[in-house]
């Protein structure tokens, strides 16, 4: 191919000019980012009222920690804001909010404090509840009008140790006793999980009953080492308390259940088909996370532009190369989490509007694409506590807390990365597949264990 001859170049190079001998000026082209189309007005409103009690969050996070809960201010605060009504249904006063603003809010108060956005993730499983006989959420319903905090919370729901039931007439004896019970002492209803042998009653062995206070008692024991604000305590039932029938439920029937909600509830996220359901509780699971490396990054900053270095000749940590190497990673670890989340976030929004859901194999790549993204920004946290180094150590700092909390965080089962891991590699191998949740529920074909009370 012949190049063009000179004065040809000449012209190609010589960039055009207008009158005068200007050059001329572009056209008008609006800049920006363009935001997600499935974020609403609803939830961007919660999302900026929560951003503007960051301070009042930040204050009170280490007298959470001592009470092992959200402080009363904080906890009125939260609900004031709408977080304990976004993901109720719009018959019930509340936003039914889907998967894109549930992100957004929840990663707010992530920037905050991990507790604080655990408590907001929490506020999901009123769905569980919504499930059950509508007496029963009738019942939670009234008597959750005027309750500060989330109506109900659960407890080992779909745990591998249950509770223990029995079939009386009329509905159940249960006892036991139910770990991580999220949000328990600023609840006032409770779901847990029991076992019952099934030559007694049709069904799985499984199911869950719901209870109201003073039915059961919250357990002192979330003496932890991070998410202490979360009210995580165990739930109890000493002794054998009857459970009226319409307030039970067979595992074997949640499917057919979640499958009827959007014929009786309102909101974008109650159009949600299961395998969406699902996806929406990792993403908010992360969600905190994902704050808290940006939080993590926030304080980095103030704070590396005012401590002098210990060992290297510097005004400041932030005047450091290193320093500034960590904060361009830790940004880019941040940036490539949250777009992973954002765009899996907006899909099930999108596929949910065009009432399509996901296979198996789709939930199980995003479910490992969530838990990388989730564990990227713990590495992200991490990389910058390092950096700054032993003084950020003391409890008054937040940084300190962004650490603890963030391994606690990516300890669940929704975002451990190995276990994802092979799930899909086993996948990708030509090995049977798992079935979902293979370890929490197991199939039960014959009589379960039945044990002495747990107490």
């Amino acid at each position: 191919m012949s190049l063009p001859n000179q004065s040809i170049r000449n012209h190609l190079l010589t960039p055009p000019t207008g009158p005068g001998g200007h050059l001329p000026l572009p056209p008008a082209v609006p800049t920006g980012a363009v935001e997600s189309p499935w974020l609403t007005e609803a939830g961007r409103s919660i999302a900026a009222k929560v951003r503007g009690l960051i301070p009042l969050i930040r204050e009170q996070a280490r007298e959470g920690e001592r009470i092992g809960a959200l402080t009363p201010q904080v906890l009125k605060a939260l609900d004031d804001a709408g977080v304990y009504k976004m993901t109720m249904p719009i018959e019930w006063g509340g936003y039914g909010l889907g998967t894109r603003d549930l992100l957004e809010i929840i990663g707010v108060l992530g920037e905050a404090d991990g507790s604080a956005g655990w408590a907001a993730f929490v506020g999901i499983g009123v769905k569980n509840l919504l499930a059950l006989d509508p007496k029963v959420v009738d019942e939670v319903r009234a008597d959750a009008q005027g309750w500060v905090g989330p109506a109900v919370v659960g407890a080992s729901v779909f745990a591998t140790n249950v509770g223990r039931g029995r079939r009386v007439e009329g509905g159940w004896m249960i006892e036991g006793r139910w770990a991580f019970g999220s949000g328990s002492k600023h609840a006032r209803w409770a779901m847990v999980g029991i076992e019952y042998d099934p030559a007694t009653h049709p069904g799985t062995g499984r199911g869950v009953v719901v209870l109201p206070l003073p039915d059961y008692e919250v357990v002192d024991d979330w003496h932890v080492s991070g998410l202490s604000g979360t009210s995580s305590n165990s739930i109890r039932v000493s002794t054998e308390t009857f459970v009226p029938e319409h307030r039970f439920l067979d595992l074997s029937e949640y499917p057919m259940r979640f499958g009827e909600m959007h014929r009786r509830y309102s909101g974008p996220g109650y159009q949600q088909h299961g395998t969406a359901l699902l996806i929406t509780v990792s993403i908010a699971d992360a969600a905190i996370v994902l704050g808290m490396a940006r939080g993590t990054l926030s304080c980095f900053t103030e704070q590396a532009n005012k401590r002098q270095p210990f060992s290297l000749p510097y005004p400041t940590i932030g005047d450091m190369a290193s320093a500034q190497v960590a904060a361009g990673k830790a940004l880019a670890m941040i940036n490539v989490s949250a777009a992973t989340l954002e765009g899996i976030a907006d899909q099930v929004d999108a596929r949910t509007a065009a009432g399509r859901d996901f296979s198996r194999e789709e939930e199980s790549e995003i479910s490992l694409s969530v838990a990388y993204a989730a564990n990227l920004c713990e590495d992200a946290i991490n990389l910058l506590q390092k950096t700054i180094g032993s003084s950020t150590v003391g409890l008054s700092n937040p940084i300190q807390r962004f650490v603890r909390d963030a391994r606690v965080l990516t300890s669940h089962g929704a975002i451990r990365l190995d276990p994802q891991a092979e799930v899909n590699g086993r996948r990708l191998l030509g090995h049977p597949p798992f079935a979902m949740f293979g370890g929490a529920v197991p199939e039960r074909s014959a009589k379960p264990k039945m044990e002495g009370p747990r107490t």
